[in-house]
C-alpha cells in the first residue's frame, strides 16, 4: 500500500498535473484579419509580447515593437517580417524606466501614425532591487505600472479617435498576493532590510489589474476598451530573474508544467482580437476566459480611481 502511494506521489501525480496544464491551456481559436489596423506591443522582443506580436502580424497589422534595446528589438523585427512575409513591422525606442523615453515613443506615434487599434502593455520585469529611476520612481514598479499607465494615457487620444479600439494589460495572478498601500506606492516606507522584490512584483501586477478597471469607468461610450489578463507560468526569462529562497532549486521541476511563450501568448491575442470581447471592458481573463481577480481590492473600483489620480501625480501629469 505505501509503495502504490509512493508510485502515485512520485510517479502518476506530475504527469497528471502536466496533462491537466496541457488539457486547461486556452488557445485563441479566432481568425480574424487585422489588415489595416495599428497595433503596439511593448516588450515584443521576446517571450510573449514576441510571440503576441508574431501572431498579429501574420493577420496583416501594422505592428510596432516598442523596446528598450535596439539590437533585440530589431532582430525580433526581422524575425516576424521573415516568418509572416509582413514587412509592415517596426521597431520603436521605448525605456519604461524613463517618463522621457514614454513621451518621446508617444509624441512619435501621435505624429506619424494615423490610427492605433490595439495597445498592448505586455513588457515589464519581475522586480528590482530597491534604486529609483532618474525620475525617482521605483525601479519594479515605474517598468510595470507607472511607465505604461504614462503611456496608455498620452495614447488615449487616438484610441478614442480610432474606435472600436483596445488595451490590453498583462499582469499576473501573482496580483493575489499584492498590497496596495497608496501612501506607499513607490516604496517609501520599505527599508533595504525589509525591501522584497516579490511584494514588488504582486503589487505592480495588482496596479495593472485596477488601471484596467478604472479605464474602462473613464472610457465609457468611447467604443475603446480595457482588460487584463493572466498569461499563465510561462518559460521566460522571467522565471530565470526570480530569486525568492529555493526557488531557483525547484525551476527545473517547475519548467516541466510552464507553458511555452506561444502558449502563454494566447489570452492576450483573444483580447486582441476576439468579437466575444469586443464591448467587454475592465475584466480579468485567464486561458481565454473571463475570470474572477483574487482579493477585494482587486475588485475594488473605489481603490481603482483614487490609484489613478495617485499614478496621475507621479508621472507628472498633475
Amino acid at each position: 500500500m505505501i509503495l502504490l502511494f509512493l508510485f502515485l506521489f512520485v510517479v502518476a501525480a506530475p504527469i497528471i498535473i502536466w496533462t491537466y496544464s496541457r488539457l486547461t491551456s486556452g488557445i485563441c481559436k479566432c481568425s480574424r484579419h487585422l489588415v489595416g489596423k495599428v497595433v503596439i506591443v511593448t516588450g515584443g522582443n521576446a517571450g510573449i509580447g514576441f510571440e503576441t506580436a508574431k501572431d498579429l502580424a501574420e493577420r496583416g497589422a501594422r505592428v510596432i515593437l516598442a523596446c528598450r534595446d535596439e539590437g533585440r528589438g530589431t532582430t525580433a523585427r526581422d524575425k516576424i517580417i521573415s516568418a509572416t512575409g509582413n514587412n509592415n513591422v517596426h521597431y520603436r525606442h521605448l525605456d519604461l524606466a524613463s517618463l522621457n523615453s514614454v513621451r518621446k515613443l508617444a509624441q512619435d506615434i501621435l505624429q506619424n501614425e494615423n490610427r492605433l487599434d490595439i495597445l498592448i502593455n505586455n513588457a515589464g520585469i519581475f522586480g528590482s532591487d530597491n534604486v529609483k529611476t532618474e525620475d525617482g520612481l521605483l525601479l519594479g514598479m515605474q517598468v510595470n505600472h507607472f511607465g505604461p499607465f504614462l503611456l496608455t494615457f498620452l495614447l488615449l487620444p487616438l484610441l478614442k479617435s480610432s474606435s472600436p479600439s483596445r488595451i490590453i494589460n498583462v499582469s499576473s495572478i501573482a496580483h493575489a498576493r499584492g498590497l496596495l498601500d497608496l501612501k506607499n506606492l513607490n516604496a517609501e516606507k520599505e527599508t533595504e532590510k525589509a525591501y522584497l522584490k516579490s511584494k514588488i512584483y504582486c503589487t505592480s501586477k495588482l496596479c495593472n489589474i485596477l488601471m484596467a478597471v478604472e479605464l474602462s469607468n473613464r472610457l465609457k461610450g468611447t467604443g475603446v476598451t480595457a482588460n487584463s489578463l493572466h498569461p499563465g507560468v510561462v518559460e521566460t526569462d522571467i522565471l530565470d530573474d526570480i530569486n525568492i529562497k529555493w526557488y531557483q532549486l525547484l525551476l527545473p521541476l517547475i519548467k516541466l508544467y510552464t507553458k511555452s511563450p506561444w502558449e502563454g501568448a494566447q489570452t492576450s491575442i483573444y483580447l486582441a482580437v476576439s468579437p466575444e470581447v469586443s464591448e467587454v471592458s475592465g475584466k480579468y481573463f485567464i486561458d481565454c476566459h473571463l475570470s474572477n481577480a483574487f482579493g477585494k481590492q482587486a475588485q475594488d473600483s473605489q481603490l481603482a480611481l483614487k490609484l489613478w489620480e495617485a499614478s496621475e501625480i507621479f508621472v507628472n501629469l498633475k
